[in-house]
């Protein structure tokens, strides 16, 4: 996250229809969830929970952010969208993460983790893209990668190729990705690819509350 980012205003927007017979208070679950996401280890922000006398462990934190569900907004109309494909490493696995930014307000609009990179999981990440915003008439900024070309043009999406620019966006967001997610052998123990899919979207979420 940026270091300048403001946490204010995110912790009426996270939901805890999960909780049933959680001893913690929901405004320190709240502010847990929200420190992790906005930068903070799962260590430190069990000990931010110490403070206030609430001894939790790790695994707490990331359960009550795994079961937030959190989801970036929907629905954008934005003129231009970056979209990218990298790999990551989860484990001792890669994965392929695509994403799309919009690059004039650099909020995240689609995450995917895929455990390969074809034309098809392109095709498909690009179709997702178009269901949840009115993507239609933007203008796609792609590096000349030859799977997200092929989707743009299979979906009749206008595109260019820019390297920089606009682009920049989404390379200082997998820039800030790649630094988090080099942590999930340690903040997620034997995680599974659905469980950093699902931190990725409360990611997203956060990212567009906190720029």
């Amino acid at each position: 996250m940026p270091e300048n980012a403001s946490l204010n205003g995110i912790l009426g927007q996270i939901e805890l229809e999960f909780v049933e017979r959680e001893a913690t208070p929901q405004p320190l679950m709240k502010l847990s969830i929200q420190l992790h996401l906005a930068g903070l280890s799962l260590s430190n922000t069990v000990s931010i929970l110490d403070i206030f006398g609430v001894d939790r462990a790790r695994s707490t934190g990331h359960n009550w952010v795994h079961k937030a569900d959190l989801q970036p907004d929907d629905s954008r109309s934005p003129n231009h969208v970056a979209v990218d494909e990298t790999v990551i490493q989860l484990n001792d696995e890669q994965y392929w993460l695509y994403a799309a930014v919009d690059p004039e307000t650099n909020d995240l609009l689609h995450t995917k983790l895929e455990p390969t990179r074809t034309k098809v999981l392109a095709h498909s990440f690009v179709r997702e893209l178009r269901e949840k915003h009115d993507v239609d008439d933007a203008v796609f900024l792609i590096d000349g990668a030859t799977p997200l070309k092929d989707a743009c043009t299979r979906h009749g999406l206008r595109f260019r190729y820019e390297k920089h620019g606009n682009r920049n966006s989404v390379e200082r967001i997998f820039r800030e990705i790649k630094r988090r997610t080099s942590s999930f052998s340690n903040c997620f123990s034997n995680a599974k690819a659905e469980t950093a899919d699902n931190w990725l979207r409360s990611f997203s979420f956060a990212w567009n509350q906190l720029i």
